[in-house]
């Protein structure tokens, strides 16, 4: 699940978010850690235009920090960035990051990186915005070899190169921490397909999954990649029980036998993993939500 709190942007902020604060990103945090979620994410954006901070709100929190200290409350939960604008980074700089988190957390960490879309984000930091394709697809390779085995890794390509110079600690995970692609235009889905460990879409409807699955699949074997990529899906929101309030029209509902045989549909199109939103009022809906959501609907997902 994306942590609450961490990004408030008022198309899917809760609005008793507005004045929670750390103590409540600890408390779901451990509540995912004890309860079986497969991980907690973070988003990333460095700042916030004018133009679109109605929209986008300007409230994010960093990924690598909040991460980072979100480690040390947890035991077993994964952290996911979901997803960091990795071309708004030298590698080196991304790669020591992300190389500490993995280390501190016990090798937990996966990095989900993206392209952006914010182009004032780019402008202000020097990238340029129309290139972020090209400069991700680089990106992903120089942080395979930055995050992989060697103290010194070595990667030459058209923007980035390095030799000769030692980052540790190294990565927990060996031999190195899974990069998963984030987004759904055909550029994205080719970048998971090629040069990513998985794929996580983005805004994509049940019915739009299937063929781009598939896509991504094709494009993989024609690529001669060997390892499956693993898929993900962000679900429609989710309310465990019969709600008292207004959830939304797209909101599933409903008792956790019944959830749990709409969910399934997502692992028989060939996703791997769900990332779930909770309607709540509150931090305690949540965690009530959560609760049932892992007693009820969880052990159902995999039934044949």
């Amino acid at each position: 699940m994306q942590l609450p709190v961490q990004a408030r942007s008022p198309v899917f902020a809760e609005p008793w978010e507005a004045d929670a604060g750390p103590e409540d990103l600890v408390a779901v945090a451990r509540a995912a850690d004890r309860l079986g979620f497969t991980y907690i994410a973070s988003c990333d954006h460095v700042a916030i235009p004018r133009r679109l901070a109605d929209a986008m709100g300007t409230v994010w929190y960093d990924p690598v920090a909040t991460l980072s200290y979100l480690a040390a409350a947890t035991d077993r939960v994964l952290l996911l960035s979901h997803v960091a604008v990795a071309g708004l980074r030298h590698p080196l700089i991304t790669a020591k990051q992300y190389a500490t988190l993995d280390r501190l957390s016990g090798g937990r960490l996966v990095l989900g990186v993206g392209a952006g879309h914010v182009q004032e984000e780019f402008e202000a930091l020097g990238v340029e915005f129309g290139a972020r394709g090209a400069v991700l697809d680089e990106t992903v390779d120089a942080l395979k070899a930055a995050l992989g085995p060697e103290e010194f890794p070595e990667f030459a390509g058209e923007r980035f190169a390095f030799g000769g110079l030692g980052q540790a600690p190294r990565p927990a995970r060996q031999p190195r921490p899974p990069i998963w692609v984030g987004g759904s235009s055909p550029a994205a889905v080719r970048r998971a397909a090629v040069r990513g460990d998985g794929w996580l879409p983005q805004g994509d409807r049940r019915d739009q999954l299937p063929a781009k699955i598939a896509t991504l699949r094709g494009l993989r074997e024609a690529a001669g990649v060997a390892e499956p990529a693993a898929i993900g899906a962000i679900t429609e929101p989710l309310y465990v029980g019969e709600p008292s309030w207004d959830v939304g029209r797209r909101t599933l509902r409903g008792k956790g036998g019944a959830l749990a045989e709409s969910l399934r549909a997502y692992g028989a199109m060939g996703v791997h993993q769900i990332q779930v939103r909770f309607r709540c009022r509150d931090r305690a809906e949540l965690l009530d939500q959560m609760e049932a959501f892992a007693a009820e609907v969880a052990p159902g997902l995999d039934a044949a």
